[in-house]
């Protein structure tokens, strides 16, 4: 007896009396193939199929085996299953297994879901963005048509109460939940540790050769991906015993592979599967007692900001990995070696991030504009969609014109939405039925939507020529669904539909691939610039091709996997494009601009009249005679590159400067800030009406500044300037002299000393409110004395000056009482 058998009825009575449970079951407990047929004699079941919904088709059909093996049939009799590109169902079916993908099509496809009486949502605590949409697209549906529909969400990892909350009742309250124990032999975790210098295959390869020596059993390892997968078995290759088979296991593998990888091992001998994420739920490997955890998972993560989703290698959460050491403990006693230190486990995140909180979310916005639905705040999530990712879909379902100005489905985004595929891929399929090319287009979704068709070339037409040459059942699947796409398209009617002209006369020569990925991808239109394998993309991102890649050289690209940060990613897929293909089916986003801009090296600007597709530009020619004003922005625009200082100033401008500097610190009201930052600051304001009809900064001359500088200063600003902050001194002699506005301290009088007797009150500026310095020169125009007190000085330290002046200079007049002298420019008299 299983842990699920004692729960059950339980189970089947809350189900008679709710329509909404929660079952909470750990690995082991044997809820995927015990609830399902338990579900068929229930009552309120009629005649209805019981749809029990997993994340992964290698689950979907395991599952649909092993219930069928219980019952003693064969697939596709009383249960079957339904995934992408392969099914087994008959009139007789009433367990069908199905991924959550393809229940999401159902529903939209049949609101009502005619004929089902409950869905089971298997390994919820997984969070797909399809169980999370198929879940609440459910509960809207029970609530508006289908009130007697069971609806049962079940999970090893879940926190059941916030699941109950969701599916409650506001009257009723929430749903009630049912918990079973499961059924785990004791697992015994020794954890390894690594260095963080040794590379993972190498890690994982010596542990399970440890793993092996140690224990006995077969092995189940978690590798991030399939490279890691691949690199791990080479260094395995020929290291273990000749007992032990090493099987692959991930999601781009045939289902045959796939099918070999979790079959038991042959009597006598042992079994390494090298596994991804795709093994850690839903699945029992008969014969597995050792679990070698590489603690790395790789997730997708989606930017916003870039429109690119990047896989990202991460550590696991706690509760993946006590799912992947649970496969130990499936059918006996078993042991997991963990490459990581004990105490890091607390460290680890406690759960996964859903889905949702990280997908490129345009199916998602898609299907539920088709579901009537344009805030997703109508229907129950147990985590909203961030608004960053959903205004960034609804941006992209627009430009597709598969949604309208107040975001509800168009006719071209209900046709889009019939197609099975990413809006995007969709809209790459429909466009290409208009240019007689439907069966190509559908070609090249099958291979973007299934990883590894076609093999790993960068290259797309290599990877399409490649799939009409493979012979395999998966490969023999895939063509069919691309059939059954293009007739969904409308390839079946007519000619072209539209007046563009076809992609060739072959209409689906692989070499036009790159013509209709780029209807999928425009954003990721690529231009070479650079060196051999760099790339600009429409989006203005930078994107790097290896440089031994035949594409590498290409002028344009369209590309359709990026990977890596917006600064630095690279291109796992693509394909050439012409520029003919650009101009045509890009006429109407292909833009004409005047281009005015400094170039930093002539100082001068330039003029191109240039041809823009995104940030790329597809042509340029240079303008004689640009607008005056967009020029005079452009130098104004090179001038604060260079800074300020960079201005040709006259000495006499400078001082202008430095004299509204003091009198704006002298009287702030009114006056202009004229310092390096505000100047620098407000270029376009004060300069550059001054400049039109200059080309280069050379040009500008100081009579362009000095209007400037009149026209900022204005005409009774000049006015009050003379009068608070005036150029000059008049000496008691009569003579004018300059006053420097530009010293630290306050404007500074430089005279000689003569020119000054008579003089009996400190000379000063606004109004008498700001004594000036006072810079008192020999008659060699030497310095002898600094005072802001000159009547003090006559009256104190002169006698040592004039002591020592007289001396020095004995044909000048050095009174004993300056103060009452009379002023003079010349020396005394001869013989006086």
């Amino acid at each position: 007896m299983l842990p699920i058998d004692v729960v059950l009825p339980d189970l089947l009575a809350r189900l008679e009396a709710a329509t909404r449970v929660v079952l909470v079951a750990p690995p082991g407990a044997g809820k995927t193939t015990g609830v399902p047929p338990a579900l068929l004699a229930a009552g309120w079941r009629g005649d209805g199929r019981i749809l029990m919904l997993e994340p992964r088709r290698l689950a979907a059909r395991a599952a649909a085996a092993r219930m069928a093996a219980v019952l003693g049939e064969e697939v596709g009799g009383t249960v079957g299953f339904r995934v992408r590109m392969e099914a087994k169902v008959s009139a007789r079916t009433r367990i069908e297994v199905v991924t959550e993908g393809v229940f999401t099509r159902l529903i939209l496809d049949d609101p009502e879901l005619t004929g089902v009486a409950a869905v089971l949502f298997d390994e919820f605590h997984e969070r797909s963005l399809d169980g999370d949409l198929g879940l609440a697209l459910a509960l809207d549906a029970q609530g508006a048509l289908r009130p007697d529909l069971r609806l049962l969400v079940m999970s090893a990892t879940l926190d059941g109460a916030r699941v109950a909350t969701v599916l409650g009742d506001p009257m009723l309250g929430d749903a009630p939940v049912v918990t079973s124990e499961g059924r785990a032999f004791p697992v015994e975790t020794r954890h390894l540790g690594r260095d963080p210098g040794e590379r993972i295959e190498a890690a994982m390869a010596s542990a399970v050769r440890r793993a092996l020596a140690e224990e006995t059993g077969s092995v189940l390892a978690f590798l991030p991906g399939q490279a890691e997968i691949r690199r791990t078995a080479e260094q395995l290759d020929g290291k273990l015993g000749a007992d032990v088979d090493l099987a692959p296991l991930y999601g781009a593998l045939t289902p045959r592979e796939q099918d070999a990888a979790i079959r038991p091992a042959a009597p006598g001998r042992r079994k390494v599967v090298l596994a991804t994420a795709i093994a850690e739920t839903s699945l029992t490997i008969e014969g597995v007692r050792i679990v070698v955890d590489s603690g790395l998972a790789r997730v997708p993560r989606y930017e916003p900001s870039t429109g690119m989703t990047r896989l990202e290698t991460v550590r696991v959460s706690r509760a993946s990995a006590d799912q992947r050491r649970g496969r130990a403990g499936r059918t006996g006693p078993g042991f997991c070696y963990r490459l990581w230190d004990e105490p890091q486990t607390a460290a680890l995140a406690a759960y996964d991030r859903p889905e949702i909180l990280e997908a490129d979310l345009a199916s998602f916005v898609l299907d539920l504009a088709a579901w009537g639905v344009a805030d997703p705040a109508g229907l129950a999530f147990l985590d909203p969609p961030p608004k960053p990712a959903w205004d960034e879909a609804v941006a992209l379902l627009k430009d597709l014109d598969a949604l309208d100005g107040d975001g509800r489905l168009t006719a071209d985004g209900r046709a889009l939405q019939r197609l099975p595929l990413h809006p995007r891929l969709g809209h790459m399929v429909m466009r290409a039925a208009d240019l007689g090319a439907a069966r190509l287009a559908a070609e090249i979704a099958a291979v973007l939507s299934e990883h590894g068709l076609g093999g790993t070339a960068v290259d797309l037409e290599d990877r399409i020529r490649r799939l009409r040459q493979d012979r395999s059942q998966r490969a023999e699947d895939a063509r069919r669904l691309a059939q059954r796409w293009a007739r969904l398209a409308g390839a079946d009617r007519d000619g072209p539909a539209s007046t563009a002209t076809p992609v060739s006369a072959a209409s689906n020569d692989p070499a036009d691939a790159g013509r209709l990925l780029a209807l999928a991808y425009p954003d990721r239109v690529a231009q070479a610039r650079g060196a051999p394998g760099g790339f600009r993309l429409m989006n203005g991102r930078g994107a790097m091709l290896e440089p031994h890649e035949a594409l590498a050289r290409q002028p344009w690209l369209a590309v359709a996997e990026v990977q890596g940060t917006a600064a630095r990613a690279r291109i796992l897929l693509a394909a050439p494009l012409s520029i003919e293909a650009i101009e045509q089916d890009f006429a109407g986003h292909i833009r004409e601009e005047i281009d005015v801009r400094f170039d930093a090296a002539a100082g001068a600007v330039r003029a191109r009249r240039v041809r823009r597709l995104g940030a790329l530009v597809l042509g340029e020619t240079p303008v004689a005679d640009p607008d005056p004003a967009l020029v005079a922005r452009a130098l104004v625009g090179g001038l604060r590159q260079r800074g300020i200082g960079a201005l040709p100033w006259s000495k006499a401008q400078r001082q202008t400067i430095a004299r509204v500097g003091f009198a704006r610190r002298a009287d702030p009201e009114g006056w202009p800030d004229l310092g390096d930052e505000a100047l620098a600051a407000t270029l376009e304001t004060w300069l550059a009406p001054h400049i039109e009809g200059r080309r280069s900064l050379g040009e500008i001359g100081a009579a362009d500044l000095g209007n400037a500088l009149d026209a900022l200063i204005g005409w009774d600003g000049r006015r009050a300037l003379d009068r608070l902050a005036p150029m000059h001194f008049t000496a008691p002699t009569g003579s004018t002299v300059a006053l420097d506005y530009e010293a630290e301290n306050g404007p500074v009088l430089s005279i000689r000393v003569q020119e000054l007797y008579g003089l009996a009150q400190h000379p000063s500026v606004a109004d008498g409110r700001v004594p000036l310095t006072v810079e008192l020169l020999s008659p060699a125009h030497r310095p002898i004395q600094v005072t802001r007190d000159l009547p003090g000085f006559w009256r104190g330290s002169w006698r040592e000056v004039k002591s020592e002046m007289k001396g020095r200079y004995p044909r000048h007049l050095w009174p004993d009482d300056p103060a009452s002298a009379v002023p003079t420019t010349r020396a005394k008299p001869r013989g006086t």
